[in-house]
């Protein structure tokens, strides 16, 4: 159990926590959230003994283990998989004992190092690793590349891995998901779920934050909230306090003017001298309630653009690719590790297509969402579309009038380190305009909480959210008509993810996005485009059937089978890029059924029925339990959120919500299985 009692931390000149206290429990899936800068990450190196509290007590349980995933970018030749085995420390430390005791030649220390190796489970740690790398994206080709060969979202990837490997009583992730797409985060969440230890979790994506915590900590003007339940349980909750907070503080407002006015009335009165005097006294005493404060709620809207073209983009045989090593490597989109032998990169001056004959019109209004999976080609897309990548071949055809405004997935794209905010928009006025006096650019900036001297502040210094909210910035001056956003939330809190959500949503231009933030993605996006084995088709489902046909692929790859075909995309679109004469090629006109057929086809669905009757009934009684455990579970929480509790009903508590989760995540695993058996039999059929 981790217990923090009156804790005051201080970075610099800021007070980070003040007076704070906090409980967490073994087992427990913790968020933590705040808003950025609030203190989050300085807690977590308060955890790691990184820091010191000025005053108070941290007790964290000394034989604990912590894994923790590093921020620095790993530089070795090492192998992917023998980097992320050097997370397990409990392996790294009984390989070590085996190599000193067989340098002694002690056959006791040697017997006693197998032992250990034992324990740590170095029989399958290789095949362990290798499955997180998997996981998370990686090829079978990569598994042994060197971890210098990989860019850097890649390397974090690693660091990711090699964090996880680690058997930890306490996990600490920080923003674990900015460097992952759609597959590796679903992924991702099945795996947090299956954790045994205490994990406490940063993050502003509030779907993984609800699939993944059961329980939030808000760090907020320096002081701790633990709230019993996910993000949204949290928000509701927080309302309420906040709804009750300002009413107790307008009753005692109403409460003490009523006080004064008496005092002010009778204070010169002989006759009410002494009980104006008792109401002076009971007004001192009186404990003052604070009002209700919150950070003001950061709001922008994009301007109403100059003009609509219909349609904005025409695509006639596109294919993007990239040229040389540079542009590759900026491109995000090259494959880790698989490129030119030896270097990981392709040889320079080579034009490497990616996605191919992308044959498709976008037109005024839409809101594309873009999913794949990364290295199919998504970035490349969106910078070919905004002019950083030249096509390699096929035709663009842009609208009259057409103003893109382009979020690059690396800000520092389109970033001068050196200069400050005021300066970037100078800039931007003078060449692309609309032209501006400098007070009025001030001013703009203040709409993005760039005020005072923090205009000229280098960017290089400021945050990773200070500089998204100048990127935004920038895209709103232009005008644009056309919004390129390639994973704009990566350093945004919630607060302001929000505010972005809004100002798409009432954007009168055309979007397309590319995201891993699912919230955003749902709000926004109508339509979606699936980048994937070098084409581009239109996805037929929303983000929960995306979510579906990922566990779909996970399982046909494990079994080695074929991929099925996304919703609305052919077999053929999958496995293999569109060409131009199969586009062209008419679809055969229906011919109705013949009775005969009619006879057979009911034969048939006769069988598949009575062939999957005991799985659709295994299948409803893992649904029954799974309500029954949902219910359970929440009884527990019910009665632990209610206090009170002896230590021993809490570790009670607490072991039956783990074995809940163990339970509920086994069968979870049945039934994508059952569903999956169900299917093939039906598709067969």
């Amino acid at each position: 159990m981790i217990t923090l009692r009156n804790i005051t931390l201080r970075r610099g000149t800021k007070v980070v926590l003040q007076g704070a206290n906090l409980v967490l429990q073994p087992g427990e899936k913790v968020g933590l959230i705040g808003r950025n800068g609030a203190g989050k990450s300085s807690l977590f190196a308060m955890l790691t003994n990184r820091l010191h509290a000025d005053a108070g007590d941290v007790e964290i349980p000394p034989r604990w283990r912590v894994g923790e995933v590093a921020q620095n970018m790993p530089e070795t030749d090492d192998g992917a998989t023998e980097f992320v085995l050097q997370g397990d420390l409990p392996l790294m430390a009984a390989q070590a004992e085996l190599a000193a005791a067989e340098a002694s030649g002690d056959g006791n220390a040697m017997a006693h190092a197998h032992l250990a190796l034992d324990e740590a489970g170095a029989f399958d740690a290789r095949a362990r690793a290798q499955a997180l790398l998997l996981g998370l994206g990686f090829k079978n080709e990569q598994l042994d590349a060197p971890v210098n060969s990989f860019s850097g979202g890649w390397r974090m990837r690693l660091q990711l891995a090699r964090a996880l490997m680690c058997p930890a009583d306490l996990l600490l992730l920080d923003e674990p998901t900015n460097h992952l797409d759609l597959d590796a985060l679903v992924w991702l969440e099945a795996w947090l779920k299956r954790f045994d230890g205490l994990m406490v979790v940063i993050s502003h994506d509030r779907e993984f934050l609800d699939a993944v915590t059961r329980v939030t900590v808000h760090l907020d003007e320096a002081t701790l909230t633990r709230y019993t339940g996910n993000y949204s349980a949290f928000e509701e909750m927080r309302a309420e306090r906040m709804a009750q907070a300002a009413a107790a503080y307008g009753k005692q407002q109403e409460r003490m003017a009523h006080l004064q006015r008496f005092i002010d009335r009778f204070k010169a009165k002989a006759s009410k001298a002494k009980q104006a005097q008792s109401r002076v006294k009971a007004l001192a005493r009186m404990e003052k309630l604070a009002p209700v404060l919150t950070a003001s709620d950061f709001q922008f809207e994009f301007r109403e653009p100059q003009s609509l073209p219909n349609p904005m983009l025409s695509f006639d045989g596109l294919v993007c690719g990239y040229m040389t090593a540079d542009t590759a490597a900026a491109s995000g989109d090259l494959p880790p590790g698989g490129a030119a032998p030896g270097s990981g990169r392709p040889s320079a001056g080579r034009a490497t297509p990616i996605v191919g004959n992308v044959s498709r019109s976008v037109l005024a209004g839409q809101r594309i969402g873009i999913l794949g999976a990364n290295g199919q080609g998504k970035s490349t897309l969106v910078k070919t579309i905004a002019h950083a990548l030249p096509p390699l071949a096929g035709t663009v055809t842009e609208g009259k009038g057409l103003v893109i405004g382009y979020f690059a997935q690396q800000e520092l794209d389109v970033l001068q380190l050196d200069d400050g905010a005021l300066m970037h928009m100078v800039r931007l006025a003078r060449d692309v305009g609309p032209a501006a006096r400098e007070q009025e650019l001030r001013d703009f900036l203040g709409q993005f909480r760039f005020t005072g001297e923090m205009v000229n502040q280098a960017v290089g210094s400021l945050s990773g959210g200070e500089k998204a909210r100048l990127v935004l910035a920038m895209l709103v001056w232009q005008r644009p008509n056309l919004l390129l956003l390639d994973e704009p939330t990566n350093h945004l809190d919630l607060t302001t993810r929000e505010a972005l959500s809004i100002a798409l949503n009432e954007f009168e231009g055309t979007v397309m996005l590319v995201s891993h933030d699912r919230a955003l993605l749902r709000e926004v996006c109508d339509e979606f485009w699936l980048v994937s084995r070098g084409g581009v088709q239109p996805f037929d489902g929303d983000l929960d059937d995306y979510q579906r046909w990922l566990l779909e692929v996970a399982r046909a790859t494990a079994k080695g089978q074929p991929a099925p075909p996304a919703p609305g995309v052919p077999r053929a679109a999958v496995e293999a890029p569109p060409t131009a004469a199969a586009k062209s090629t008419p679809a055969p006109s229906p011919t109705p059924p013949r009775r005969d057929d009619r006879k057979a086809a009911a034969q048939t669905r006769s069988q598949i029925a009575n062939r999957t009757r005991p799985l659709r009934i295994e299948v409803q009684q893992i649904d029954a339990r799974l309500a029954s455990l949902a219910t359970e579970k929440a009884e527990i929480e019910a009665l632990l959120a209610r206090g009170k509790r002896t230590p021993a009903e809490i570790a009670d508590a607490g072991r039956r919500l783990n074995h809940i989760a163990a339970e509920v995540a086994r069968l979870e695993e049945r039934w994508l299985e059952l569903t999956g058996e169900i299917e093939s039999i039906n598709a067969a059929g």
